[in-house]
């Protein structure tokens, strides 16, 4: 799903590079271009540079996560 029209940036592209190092909306622009032009797609750039910094960091660890129901 394209996150960035602008740019023509995906989410996957922002997930690849989270894992790659990226742990910065500043290193998301400078890499990808998030966010460089209108600035419509900050909010959930950042929201899923969070949630890949998370994975990554469960990964990282070894964590498993485990979803309880409500």
């Amino acid at each position: 799903m394209y996150v960035c029209i602008c740019n023509a940036v995906t989410d996957k592209q922002i997930r690849h590079a989270v894992h790659d190092g990226c742990d910065s909306m500043r290193e998301l622009r400078m890499e990808l271009g998030v966010a460089g032009c209108c600035g419509k797609c900050a909010p959930d750039a950042r929201a899923l540079l969070l949630q890949s910094k998370a994975e990554r960091g469960s990964l990282k660890t070894g964590a498993c996560i485990t979803l309880m129901p409500a």
